[in-house]
Parts: structure tokens; C-alpha cells; sequence
């Protein structure tokens, strides 16, 4: 098959945006200010106007803004944090690293977090709600955030998968106490590398985080509580700030694509569905289908790569499934039927058509 159509495109292609991305990295060897150089302040103070924070706290990456965010907040062992049952094992493990324990909610048809379930699952040991924005679309904050009211919870974003997602004109980051963001290759705001974000409106918690991610010292000597190594890079913090700019294109550029999509596999596979007052990012344009496996081999025979987020449960991860709290028959049931397929700011309106086709096809032939 000569056809090939990757899952994602990493490579830096355009002349002019590679120009510019040596130009920021050159920018920092010329100064020398490799750790922690103005970069990064840069980069901090524009995320957090976007977002509509006061304070953001570059760090090593997204795993580490969610541990060292559940940390700044006093979370540890004792204490729980309910968090959705659908995402990468990052959110669990920040959560486990603290020492608490992370229970597991369920999920609606969106994939993402149930507040009913949320709400079902508080429990006197309850310290925060950790939801994740999963494929891009945001959660529905405002029912979360009223039950983090009403219990007296911490409400933790983590919006790794949504930066720049709205809902009802309000971004991914701008609700709950702290938001975390992961900035690696695969997002849609990417670096070169790993690097994560903390924003928030609390000073304090701004300036813990700093504390945290710099081994816990104060003007880098005097070390106030034990902690480790989680600042940012200044060359990936150049990438970043010379990337902003281009991010609505690119989402922008998605949103097309996610919208040809819509349009082409109507009535073959579920599609996602972006609801009245939102706007996702498509981080992932994820299918589902009751034949995903041999739909997927299906896909693969003809060169279209796909991917599978994530075909085990957090709860049913090994580390996890002895003795976890939680509720996740819906998520037991929708893990079996998701697939992501090409979705990125570089495929070809051919490209797209290639795959729909392909879809289609798969469909077709199941009908007959």
C-alpha cells in the first residue's frame, strides 16, 4: 500500500517556521540564560493572559504541573481526589505520588468525567475534584464546580489535552483553583520537547509552585521543604512563546478538518459532537464503532494509523485495579467502541477524504 496517512505529522516542514524556531533557540545561546532564562517569564506571563489567570509557573512537563499543583495544595496521604476513570495513567500517578488516592469517576457519551458520578462518589476523605478535558472538549465546569462548592473541594483542571478550548466563551484554565497544561509534541500548543504550566489566580500558590519546582528553596539556595527538579526549560519556553502566535491557526485548521469529517462519516461510525456553547480543539477526533478492533486492522491494511486513548481504564491499570474506589460501568463500555484516527493540522483535504473513504467502506461491507 503506497497510500500512508500518519496519525501525527511532527516534522517541522515549513521553511518559515522552522526559521523562526531556530531564531528563538538561537536567541537563548546568545544569552546564556539556559536555566530559567527570560524565556520562560515570557512564556508564563502570556499563557496566563490567555487564559485569564493571573500567575502562570512553567515546569518539566504536564505530569509534573499536576503533582506539583495537588502538592502546592496540601494534598497527600489521607486524602482522595476523585478524578475521571478515561485518561492517560499521568493523572492517576500525580495523584498517587502525593501519596493520596485517586477515585475513579465515570463518563459520559462526550468521554469525559461524569458530575453525577462525581457527586455520587464524595466521601469524607475527599480533598479535590481532578477533571480532565479529554480530546479537546471541555468537561462541564460549571456542574463541577458547583459540586467542589458544595463539598468544599479543591477543583484541579487538568486541561492538557485543551488549551485554548472555550465553554460558553470561558477557556480551558480558567476555572478551579489551579490548571495544568502539557505542552509536549503531541499537543496542540507543542514544543520541541517535554513542558508543562500551573496557572492560577493565588499568589501564594504561585509562589510555593516556584519553591516546588526548584527543589523546594527559596532564591535557589535555602531549601524550605523537600521537593525536586521541575523547571522548564529555557530553550523549550523560547519554542513555545515563538509558537503562541500560530495556535488559533492551528486549532482553527483542526476545526475544519474535525468539521469534514462531521460532514463525510455521518450515519457510518459515532462522531463526536461539539455542544451548544463550546468550542473544542481537537486534540483527537475519536470514532466509535461496536467492530473498533477490525475496523482499526481495517484502517491499518490500507495505511492509515490509528490509535487507541486509552484501551485500559485507568482503574484497570495494574498499579491501580486492587482495591480502587470508584464507578466506571459506562467508561468499561465505551473503552471497547473508541478510536482516534489522523487528526491534525497537516493532513490534505485528500487526506481526509482517503480516510472517510476508508471508513466508509469498512462500514459498508459490516451492513451487508
Amino acid at each position: 500500500m503506497d497510500k500512508r496517512v500518519p496519525f501525527l505529522d511532527l516534522r517541522i516542514a515549513d521553511d518559515a517556521e522552522r526559521q523562526a524556531l531556530l531564531q528563538a533557540v538561537e536567541r537563548v545561546f546568545r544569552h546564556g540564560r539556559i536555566v530559567l532564562g527570560p524565556e520562560v517569564h515570557d512564556l508564563e506571563t502570556q499563557v496566563a493572559a490567555h487564559c485569564g489567570r493571573k500567575f502562570g509557573i512553567g515546569v518539566s512537563s504536564g505530569t509534573d504541573a499536576l503533582f506539583s499543583a495537588l502538592r502546592a495544595l496540601d494534598i497527600g496521604p489521607g486524602d482522595e481526589v476523585i478524578t475521571t476513570s478515561l485518561s492517560w495513567i499521568a493523572t492517576a500517578n500525580a495523584i498517587a505520588m502525593t501519596g493520596a488516592t485517586p477515585v475513579f469517576a465515570d463518563i459520559r457519551d462526550d468521554l469525559n468525567i461524569d458530575p453525577e458520578s462525581v457527586d455520587r462518589l464524595v466521601g469524607p476523605r475527599t480533598k479535590a475534584i481532578l477533571p480532565v478535558h479529554y480530546t479537546g472538549k471541555m468537561c462541564d465546569m460549571t456542574a463541577l464546580m458547583d459540586i467542589a462548592a458544595q463539598h468544599k473541594l479543591h477543583s484541579i483542571e487538568d486541561a492538557s489535552q485543551a488549551f485554548d478550548a472555550e465553554v460558553h466563551g470561558r477557556k480551558a484554565g480558567n476555572f478551579g483553583i489551579v490548571s495544568c497544561f502539557s505542552m509536549n509534541p503531541m499537543k496542540v500548543f507543542a514544543g520541541c520537547g517535554e513542558a508543562g504550566m500551573v496557572v492560577t489566580d493565588r499568589e501564594d500558590l504561585r509562589d510555593r509552585l516556584i519553591r516546588l519546582r526548584y527543589n523546594g528553596t527559596i532564591n535557589r539556595e535555602e531549601c524550605v521543604e523537600p521537593s525536586l527538579n521541575g523547571r522548564i526549560d529555557t530553550v523549550q519556553a523560547a519554542i513555545l512563546v515563538a509558537r503562541l502566535p500560530g495556535v488559533a491557526q492551528i486549532i482553527e485548521r483542526r476545526r475544519q478538518i474535525a468539521r469534514w469529517y462531521d460532514e463525510l462519516l455521518a450515519g457510518y461510525v459515532e462522531t463526536p459532537r461539539e455542544s451548544p456553547g463550546y468550542r473544542d480543539v481537537y486534540y483527537t477526533y475519536t470514532i466509535r464503532s461496536p467492530r473498533r478492533d477490525a475496523l482499526k486492522a481495517h484502517l491499518e491494511a490500507l495505511g492509515i494509523e490509528t490509535k487507541i486513548h486509552h484501551p485500559i481504564l485507568m482503574p484497570h491499570q495494574p498499579a491501580y485495579r486492587n482495591g480502587v474506589r470508584g464507578e466506571f460501568r459506562r467508561a468499561e463500555q465505551l473503552v471497547r467502541q473508541v478510536l482516534c484516527i489522523p487528526m491534525h493540522e497537516k493532513l490534505s483535504g485528500a487526506d481526509v477524504h482517503y480516510v472517510a473513504d476508508c471508513i466508509r467502506s469498512f462500514s459498508r461491507k459490516a451492513a451487508a
